[in-house]
């Protein structure tokens, strides 16, 4: 892309070569296995990119979403699953961190954080609150010398495994009286639910976060009592961004995987590239993808930037998986029954995508707030 700077390519040369050599092959088996690659995970902390966002002073990259967009791709490419917990350890604990707390806890959580020593998740979704983030139940009550904490939050990325939970709380009655705690593996009263077992991603460990009367320090309060809804809608903002970069990346895989199997297999006693119609697929497919690519990486670029975010965001959430989708279903067709079996990758990636049409707001809630912000005028009368 025309605009990337010198330190963005040389983040993305960095990170391809990373996903290829550390990340591609082990993917197949821990999605096989629903286990998580931690070692490499940790790995990525020595690559200098857990922290991508994060101040320099902290040991991150100092990087803005464009270069997170980047390594989302290139990581996805080899893994979706990986960069799914990538994303939940980077964009949702660390960049909250940076963005939202106090001196005092940056210096305390961030630097283990970035190193790899220690792994992230954001607790937002609830059993009965998904798509209604502002609607969340779990209750934080002031004690006078610490908070109690009460609730369950569902659906967590890296639950199992993650020793700092950035996690959202309702602290009064009003629908956006919301609060958010830095919590901490092995807290009176936390503790970590079953597992949960995925169609898709299924090497990106999911659980639940318990709260049982959880006796929470008040030096681990988010700023403000009640100011955390704000936050929520700007990290919400990248997120979307970022996890479209997975999906990008899994349709540079997909296309990928055609290509070489149309040099190699033979119908009817010819490669399967000599088929017009296989040539009209992989024409296809590969010009949706760079044409993603482009709005991709200048959504992100313009966030950069500093042009309004939330549109933008919506949009690329809503379209990039949504067509990556589309992509990679294209190739499980061309692959016909070897696309269909666990044999090649293709259906590995169809099925990880699919929960980027879910996760970080559905479809449907991107539609509503593309169009309430394009409509809001209309909608008065």
């Amino acid at each position: 892309m025309w605009f990337l700077s010198d330190e963005e390519r040389q983040l993305q040369e960095l990170c391809k070569n990373f996903a290829k050599n550390e990340i591609a092959p082990d993917a197949e088996k821990h999605d096989t296995d629903e286990t998580f690659n931690i070692n490499t995970f940790r790995k990525m902390g020595e690559l200098g990119v857990l922290g991508i966002t994060s101040d320099p002073e902290y040991g991150g990259a100092g990087m803005g979403t464009l270069a997170a967009t980047i390594v989302m791709e290139e990581f996805g490419r080899a893994c979706p699953a990986l960069t799914l917990s990538y994303l939940a350890h980077s964009i949702l604990c660390v960049n909250n961190i940076e963005n939202n707390a106090s001196e005092k806890q940056k210096q305390k959580y961030l630097p283990k954080l970035i190193s790899g020593e220690h792994i992230g998740c954001m607790g937002m979704s609830e059993p009965g609150y998904g798509s209604d983030a502002v609607g969340i139940q779990t209750q934080a009550v002031d004690k006078g010398n610490h908070f109690q904490i009460n609730g369950t939050k569902m659906w967590i990325t890296n639950a199992q495994y993650a020793d700092v939970a950035y996690v959202y709380t309702r602290t009064g009655s009003e629908r956006k009286n919301l609060s958010t705690f830095i919590i901490e593996k092995g807290m009176e009263g936390f503790s970590v639910g079953k597992p949960i077992h995925k169609m898709g991603m299924r090497g990106s460990p999911t659980g639940e976060l318990v709260f049982e009367n959880a006796k929470i320090p008040k030096e681990n309060l988010i700023g403000n009592v009640g100011d955390s809804i704000y936050h929520m809608m700007k990290n919400l903002e990248l997120e979307r961004i970022a996890i479209s970069g997975i999906s990008l990346g899994i349709a540079q895989a997909c296309v990928d995987a055609c290509i070489k199997y149309a040099g190699e297999r033979k119908q009817f006693g010819k490669n399967l590239a000599h088929y017009q119609m296989i040539q009209k697929m992989i024409a296809e497919m590969a010009t949706e993808t760079e044409m993603l690519k482009r709005f991709l990486y200048t959504v992100a670029k313009e966030y950069d930037d500093g042009k309004e975010g939330a549109v933008p965001a919506a949009m690329v959430k809503l379209q990039v998986p949504k067509m990556v989708t589309k992509i990679a279903l294209d190739a499980i067709q061309i692959h016909g029954g070897y696309g269909y079996s666990r044999e090649f990758p293709v259906e590995r990636l169809m099925r990880d995508n699919k929960l980027n049409e879910i996760g970080a707001g559905t479809n449907e809630v991107m539609i509503m707030i593309i169009a309430k912000n394009l409509l809001n005028e209309a909608l008065k009368n």
